[in-house]
């Protein structure tokens, strides 16, 4: 993602006292019409343009929403501006222009920022613009809850049809920049299932699939279990590669078997990581514009450290972490996860 530094952040603590409370709130809402669904003639504020929220944005853009943006990196901006969209300078002007806010962030720690700290969306007190708050970072259950928390703690300015107070879905997404771009991700949300439905055009204009995961926090947990189970397929498909190679079997004719046996998954069939297997995935391009191994280590952090708060044994987890973290000391962690095949296994090419 492109935003890139974090700004100074404004202490939770303060909001401590009202997250039992918020909770009490949100579980004693009155059901909602299903039928309060957003039209494209709602505003939709976007922050966070990288990789994965610049073509996000995009197909909002596409599907007829009017859409705002904001990020850090100004370039960005000038590219969105350019093409005739409304840019922002910080994440309250966007609150203040927007019906719903969706975030594309790369860590906790930038989605509190965005959330809580100075020009934050929430920093205006407990009267809100926006109905709903739409995050699809990839973070920790326990952040989502208390930032859905935060944001049912609050009050509408105006209200939004059946909306009596704002609410907030975690939405993080599956797919990465390939189907972020075609608009083909799937969505893992958490929240309020009234929420959800209301949402599902909203998601349907970015994805194809939506999966409601349960309350507060679930969408944020399905997402890291299902990237530590990417992480962990990554690595046994490039070490059957590799290993194949020395053994002087081609990663051409290891593709046509395990696509075609016990060993196909989403790694093997879809994303090789192998140069010169598959066309138009980042192993094509040098491992470029893909999903960054630094990311990966991230999210395997947040699967480790959730796994020991619920303890949890997940020692394939905590070994795909090292592995990526090493890559990210070898000065890796930009190029996408894939890489690992050649930057950990030193697999090669296929000729």
């Amino acid at each position: 993602m492109a935003i890139s530094r974090v700004r100074s952040l404004f202490s939770l603590s303060k909001r401590k006292s009202n997250f039992n409370s918020s909770l009490l709130q949100l579980s004693s809402l009155r059901r909602f019409s299903s039928s309060s669904v957003p039209s494209q003639s709602e505003r939709v504020g976007f922050i966070g343009l990288g990789n994965m929220g610049s073509r996000m944005a995009n197909n909002l853009i596409k599907a007829g929403y009017k859409v705002a943006v904001h990020d850090l990196n100004q370039t960005v901006m000038k590219f969105f501006s350019e093409k005739g969209i409304l840019t922002k300078d910080s994440p309250f002007e966007i609150a203040e222009a927007s019906d719903i806010i969706v975030s594309m962030l790369p860590s906790s720690t930038h989605v509190l920022d965005v959330y809580t700290g100075p020009n934050g969306l929430l920093c205006s007190g407990n009267m809100l613009r926006p109905w709903l708050f739409v995050d699809s970072s990839t973070i920790d259950p326990q952040t989502s809850r208390r930032l859905s928390a935060a944001v049912a703690n609050c009050a509408l300015k105006e209200k939004k049809d059946h909306w009596e107070t704002p609410i907030m879905l975690d939405a993080p997404v599956s797919g990465g920049v390939l189907a972020a771009e075609a608009g083909t991700l799937t969505f893992m949300v958490g929240g309020l299932e009234e929420a959800y439905l209301a949402a599902k055009r909203l998601f349907l204009s970015m994805g194809k699939n939506t999966i409601y995961c349960g309350g507060a926090g679930n969408g944020s947990a399905a997402k890291i279990c299902n990237n530590l189970a990417l992480a962990v397929s990554m690595l046994g498909v490039s070490e059957g590669f590799a290993l194949g190679q020395c053994l002087g079997i081609s990663a051409s004719t290891l593709t046509k078997i395990f696509n075609s046996s016990s060993a196909r998954c989403w790694s093997s069939d879809a994303y090789s990581p192998v140069p010169g297997v598959m066309d138009g995935v980042p192993s094509s391009r040098n491992y470029e514009g893909g999903f960054a191994s630094k990311l990966m280590a991230k999210d395997l952090n947040l699967a480790t450290t959730s796994a020991q708060e619920v303890s949890v044994k997940c020692p394939l987890a905590s070994q795909a972490k090292q592995i990526y973290m090493e890559l990210c000391n070898q000065g890796h962690g930009m190029k996408d996860f894939s890489s690992v095949f050649r930057h950990y296994y030193s697999g090669k090419d296929e000729l």
